[in-house]
């Protein structure tokens, strides 16, 4: 399903229809949120910049993520 169809189903008013749909959106944003701080990690910035960006804690970006970007 594309993001704008999943969108539209976040808005159903059948709530499995809709839950499903924030479900499978929520997936989708947590891959990129994880591919671009990757990106951002390799590009050097750091993880202060990378919560900034986010809108989150250091600690809290770092936790998330450190595993996955190898720093």
């Amino acid at each position: 399903m594309r993001v704008t169809e999943l969108a539209e189903a976040a808005a159903d008013r059948d709530p499995g229809v809709g839950l499903a749909a924030v479900a499978a959106l929520r997936g989708l944003l947590e891959e990129l949120e994880a591919v671009h701080v990757t990106n951002a990690r390799n590009q050097g910035w750091s993880w202060e910049q990378i919560a900034d960006a986010l809108g989150v804690r250091r600690q809290s970006a770092h936790r998330k993520h450190a595993r996955r970007t190898g720093r």
